[in-house]
């Protein structure tokens, strides 16, 4: 299999701004944000689908999701951090949104398609590390 986009950032070949990382799962922050703050958790290991990896590899996952949303609603003073989970952009490796909500509309803006601004958003990853 090729390497995804997430397994090169993965590895280091291609640049991120990390915010959270363990020996399963790496956080960063989408390049693409819907609304600031929105962060992408990724399993280390490239499986395309989260139903075909293993209880263990998911639970991991899932653990460093639980507190990447704690620690977007805690930094961000958001009410809902949110979790989606929709693997149509990169669909050759699972990933977890999460987006930072005050309310739904947050939820449902698209990711923007603009020029990232690689200040910003080095500075809510300054902000989100743990």
């Amino acid at each position: 299999m090729e390497d995804s986009i997430f397994t090169k950032i993965i590895k280091g070949e291609i640049p991120s701004h990390k915010v959270y990382e363990d020996d399963h799962s790496l956080a960063f922050l989408n390049i693409h944000p819907s609304v600031p703050g929105h962060v992408l958790i990724v399993p280390k290991k490239q499986i395309s689908r989260l139903e075909d990896m293993n209880g263990e590899d998911y639970t991991a996952l899932m653990l460093a999701v639980h507190k990447v949303l704690g620690r977007v609603k805690m930094v961000l003073n958001v009410p809902y951090p949110c979790i989606k989970v929709e693997g149509f952009d990169i669909a050759d490796h699972a990933h977890v949104h999460v987006v930072p909500c005050r309310n739904p509309e947050d939820f449902a803006k698209k990711e923007t398609t603009t020029e990232p601004n690689h200040e910003v958003l080095a500075a809510m990853a300054e902000r989100l590390r743990f």
